[in-house]
């Protein structure tokens, strides 16, 4: 996509939740200077493209259908404008499909929010989810009895050596992670993570040693050792995402490092926030949280990019700009935005 990505613009794909009818998919493109955003395109056919992501060479998107009878589809991306062609659509097998991963060799993960289970896709010559390698159910329930009365896988992400891959259930309050090697979803192992927590995302370090889950029941981050041969996660720490004198209902939601690693944002739905933490690169440990405010309204999603921030407002209707300072990765509101239905995912290219 470098053809149409010069180093004053970028672009990026905003997923929705939209009528079939509707445009759910959106091209939209920043300015890298000035923080203003354009809509460029869209694209209807899908019901609830609720979750996206684009493989490494931006030549593919891949949406979830995000209703009752789930389902994954699979787009071409042209290099001269971004438009999208359908090459396929298949089913999840389940209900309610709400993230999406790639491990770079070949394979497609989806996470089942109603059902509970995952699914493993192999992609064919054209790069579409073609063929249903593997599918594991998730059985159990958690502690609260209106949020965990079964399992919810709500997101499912592979390492970076497409060794191991990660899933939180937030229906079981773990992370249950997977040996990828024979091409399948073998069961490696699962951590506990305290009754209530409802694990949402998460993510590695780059530098392969800590990893971090935020929590969308008792709003926390939790960091993790890492052990990049064995799987294993050891939980170092929790911290809160939402300030100690918050007595309000909050959701945590999405989980982000920046470019350098050296602080993690998370967002707060009810709290109506980005918090963000200074990664301690020695301990993993993170410190010093920090609250933006304004603008802000059910953040589902955000990118975190170098000099500037999207979030996604969902019940906002719009994409809110945030000029972020590399240096202390502090957040300042812009007067940019871009009017967009329920917005739901951010995708840059």
């Amino acid at each position: 996509m470098n053809n149409i990505n010069r180093d004053d613009k970028l672009l990026f794909y905003v997923g929705s939740y939209a009528e079939e009818s509707n445009d759910g998919i959106h091209l939209c493109e920043l300015d890298n200077n000035t923080g203003a955003l354009q809509l460029l395109h869209g694209a209807s056919g899908i019901k609830n493209p609720s979750f996206l992501v684009v493989n490494q060479d931006h030549t593919r998107l891949y949406a979830v259908s995000e209703q009752s009878e789930g389902a994954v589809f699979s787009y071409e991306i042209d290099r001269e404008n971004g438009k999208l062609t359908q090459l396929a659509r298949i089913s999840t097998e389940g209900a309610d499909p709400c993230h999406l991963s790639l491990d770079g060799r070949g394979s497609l993960y989806a996470a089942n929010y109603s059902s509970g289970h995952v699914n493993r896709y192999v992609l064919d010559e054209r790069g579409a989810a073609a063929e249903l390698a593997a599918l594991v159910q998730h059985v159990g329930q958690g502690f609260r009895e209106d949020r965990q009365e079964a399992a919810h896988a709500h997101s499912i992400v592979p390492d970076a050596n497409g060794r191991y891959a990660y899933v939180c259930d937030l229906g079981l309050d773990q992370i249950i992670y997977y040996d990828l090697s024979e091409g399948k979803l073998t069961t490696a192992g699962e951590v506990e993570l305290p009754p209530g927590s409802g694990p949402r995302h998460f993510l590695i370090h780059p530098n392969g040693e800590y990893a971090y889950a935020i929590n969308e029941l008792n709003s926390t981050i939790t960091v993790f050792a890492y052990n990049r041969i064995q799987g294993h996660l050891e939980i170092l720490q929790h911290v809160s995402t939402v300030p100690e004198d918050f007595g309000g209902e909050n959701y945590p939601a999405d989980l982000h490092l920046s470019p350098d690693g050296r602080y993690v944002y998370g967002s707060n739905r009810g709290h109506d926030s980005i918090v963000k933490l200074t990664v301690n690169l020695e301990t993993g440990a993170l410190e010093t949280p920090e609250w933006t405010c304004g603008r802000i309204n059910w953040p589902r999603n955000f990118a975190v990019l170098e000099r500037f921030v999207l979030i996604a407002n969902q019940n906002g209707d719009d994409i809110a700009v945030f000029r972020r300072d590399p240096a202390t990765g502090g957040l300042t509101a812009t007067e940019h935005g871009l009017a967009l239905k329920q917005p739901s995912c951010i995708a840059p290219l």
